[in-house]
């Protein structure tokens, strides 16, 4: 939409230029659509230009999301809007797997980021923190293109860096609420974020479910769920998030935390991200934060899906919106939107 928009209609840029930003986006931690949103509006008008098309790429989702929300915190427990979710969750599940499946196949580049693919899985299933399993599987991926320019090839190291990583595991303990550390802890995933939106989940998860014990798993899947159905980034998934913890303000502080990392990133990063591609071992460093990100998405798509699946029927709606996806590559928000009223007529 955004090349349709601003390459194709406005003749804003031009495609080489709007092609160097989107690679640039993907490079940075964060949400990649959003930041190409910023990137868009600093080539245009500089540092006005940076923060109207960033605000205006994000508030109109999180407005609707918090809208959402208030009507979720309200309504939830009713017979008619807790069916309506009983169908959407198993739809977001098959959402979470497609993407998974397609990025997959461009991501694993080789039989060593196959290997450390699965490593980062058996590592943040044993509970080892997201952002540990991304720093372990970038080391492991650029130490094996550093032996590999020397000439001396070897896997030896990589079962090093997984049992340093299983000393790094975290005991969780519950926190009270705060406002502060509820804008910290979005501040800090926003920062650290690499890869698809989905990955955003795994992060999510580890906070506020397994370290603060602020949420549930029906509660984190149902916000997945909003943040997937409503137009704008899936990163608005935080704004669903701060309104359940802490209401209106909440919302704004968890919203301003997750996405403020992305417009610094972005006013940063200049000409830097393109050098760095140009790397070997840069390159082979950030393949590995990939594969790593992908490997987060499924161990929550597991936890999430056995959330979800409670029964035949949200298995059976599980395979036919996998089929409907993968097959048919229809719309996700046409997908949730008929889950959900499955679910209400099953209700």
């Amino acid at each position: 939409m955004m090349e349709d928009e601003f390459v194709r209609k406005r003749h804003w840029i031009t495609e080489a230029e709007f092609l160097d930003r989107l690679a640039a986006a993907s490079l940075i931690p964060g949400p990649s659509s959003t930041e190409v949103a910023i990137f868009i509006g600093q080539a245009k008008r500089g540092w006005a230009g940076l923060v109207v098309g960033g605000c205006c790429f994000i508030i109109p989702a999180a407005i609707l999301v918090t809208l959402i929300a208030a009507v979720y915190a309200r309504f939830g427990s009713l017979p008619q809007v807790s069916g309506i979710l009983y169908g959407i969750k198993p739809a977001v599940i098959a959402i979470i797997l497609q993407a998974l499946w397609s990025l997959a196949r461009t991501a694993t580049k080789s039989k060593l980021l196959a290997v450390i693919g699965l490593l980062a899985v058996v590592l943040n299933g044993l509970g080892v923190s997201p952002l540990i399993v991304l720093a372990i599987a970038g080391i492991a991926s650029g130490a094996a293109a550093w032996f590999t320019m020397q000439g001396e090839v070897s896997l030896a190291a990589i079962p090093a860096f997984g049992r340093f990583g299983l000393l790094l595991g975290t005991a969780a303990v519950a926190v009270p609420v705060s406002m502060l550390r509820l804008f910290l802890s979005f501040l800090k995933i926003g920062a650290i974020v690499f890869g698809s939106g989905y990955v955003l989940l795994a992060f999510l998860r580890t906070e506020f479910i397994e370290r603060l014990h602020w949420l549930t798993e029906k509660q984190l899947i149902d916000a997945v769920a909003i943040g997937q159905f409503t137009p704008g980034p899936v990163f608005t998934t935080a704004t669903f998030i701060g309104y359940l913890v802490a209401g209106i303000p909440g919302a704004f502080l968890a919203t301003l935390g997750i996405f403020l990392p992305g417009f610094a990133l972005v006013a940063l990063s200049g000409r830097l991200l393109p050098k760095l591609r140009r790397s070997v071992w840069a390159a082979a460093t950030l393949d590995g934060v990939v594969v790593g990100s992908l490997a987060l998405m499924a161990v929550v798509a597991w936890h999430l899906g056995r959330a979800a699946i409670v029964d035949w029927r949200t298995f059976t709606i599980l395979i036919a919106s996998s089929i409907v996806v993968l097959r048919f590559r229809v719309n996700s928000a046409w997908v949730i939107a008929g889950a959900g009223m499955i679910g209400w007529l099953l209700s």
